[in-house]
């Protein structure tokens, strides 16, 4: 692409063919920075409220207190693992839209066996029960796209995300039959009295297990993706089937296994949110996280380890933009305003990694 000039001069885009990962860390934390700026001019605008203190306000939503670190860290740590399910299919260029839908079924699951099961089961019996078949119902969740995909190359994209809208309904339905008091259109605390089917607290926040489950996962996945033959499948599939097929990788087999274990890692988080850390179920408790983890993985080009900063920022900054709304007075739409904004740098920056533009006579 270039722009040509009077002089003979022109701008062109050229792609890097290479840029040190502490590069790439410097251009996303400018494009942070620069994103920090803008929530801060665009709020002060609207309030007149000084930049500094829109800026203070922003590393206040995660840093002021332990309490709100800890909150901070849950969230990442959701995030992450729904991005890490994301990944595997991602880089096999089957574009799972459906994370939301499996971590909701995994909700589903496990609110099920801690409602029908906690007071008729050993404690210890339930959370195990509910771990083994919110990782099934996500699995099977992921397991059906990828058998219609495999077998009548379905388009994936619309299929999972139409499945995202029946784990959904299902979640309604049967929370107006477990609602409690009857009319009230919520579950309340699952098992309050007696704590069947919780995970226990580690230290003194209950999100601690949470990050350590997903740490866990993030350094199984890496190690999935980069050194198993399943990663390696995957990969060859994701840059041709044909060559996959011609290699004999077997397609459909690989598509299949990926998405099942994506729907099972999302089935997971569904259980650390509800066993874990809300202890119920309503509609929203994936509270879009299933559709912002697909911006994650993409930013992160599937590494799992970028991932963690990726899902850092996003949190970071969406914990900020709700502070500042909230201090000044604003009403949540501002709050998403200031997300959108912050999300729009965050990709365009992405485009400087990639590429960068140059200033060359056209004579050369």
């Amino acid at each position: 692409m270039k722009n040509k000039t009077k002089n003979g001069t022109g701008l062109h885009i050229v792609k890097r063919s290479a840029i040190t990962w502490y590069k790439a860390m410097a251009i996303r934390a400018l494009a942070l920075l620069c994103a920090i700026l803008v929530c801060a001019v665009v709020t002060w605008a609207l309030t007149r409220e000084s930049p500094f203190d829109v800026m203070v306000t922003i590393f206040g939503g995660s840093f002021a207190s332990q309490r709100r670190f800890w909150v901070m860290m849950q969230d990442l740590s959701v995030l992450l693992l729904i991005s890490l399910a994301m990944a595997p299919a991602f880089r096999m260029k089957f574009w799972n839209i459906g994370g939301e839908g499996q971590v909701m079924i995994g909700c589903l699951a496990t609110a099920a066996c801690m409602i029908t099961l906690g007071s008729r089961l050993p404690n210890g019996l339930v959370i195990l029960l509910s771990l083994v078949s919110a990782v099934i119902a996500g699995g099977i969740w992921g397991l059906i796209p990828a058998v219609c995909k495999a077998k009548w190359n379905t388009n994936e994209t619309l299929f999972t995300l139409m499945m995202n809208y029946v784990a959904i309904q299902l979640c309604a339905y049967f929370i107006i039959l477990w609602e409690k008091p009857k009319g009230s259109g919520k579950v309340g605390i699952i098992n309050q009295s007696s704590h069947a089917g919780w995970l226990p607290v580690i230290g003194r926040y209950k999100y601690l297990l949470t990050v350590i489950v997903a740490a866990a996962v993030t350094v199984f996945i890496f190690g999935y993706m980069k050194y198993s033959k399943h990663g390696y499948e995957l990969a060859v599939v994701g840059e041709s089937q044909n060559t996959a097929r011609y290699v004999g990788i077997r397609v459909g087999r690989v598509i299949v296994r990926t998405m099942l274990l994506s729907g099972a890692i999302c089935g997971l988080t569904g259980f650390m949110l509800v066993a874990g850390s809300d202890h119920t179920i309503t509609t929203t408790l994936a509270n879009g996280r299933g559709f912002t983890a697909v911006l994650v993985a993409w930013m992160a080009k599937f590494n799992p380890f970028g991932m963690i900063f990726t899902s850092f920022l996003i949190t970071f900054m969406s914990k900020g933009a709700g502070e500042v709304a909230t201090n000044f007075n604003l009403n949540e739409s501002f709050s998403d305003i200031l997300t959108s904004i912050i999300i729009f740098f965050l990709i365009g920056c992405e485009f400087f990694i990639q590429y960068r533009i140059v200033r060359k006579k056209e004579a050369k």
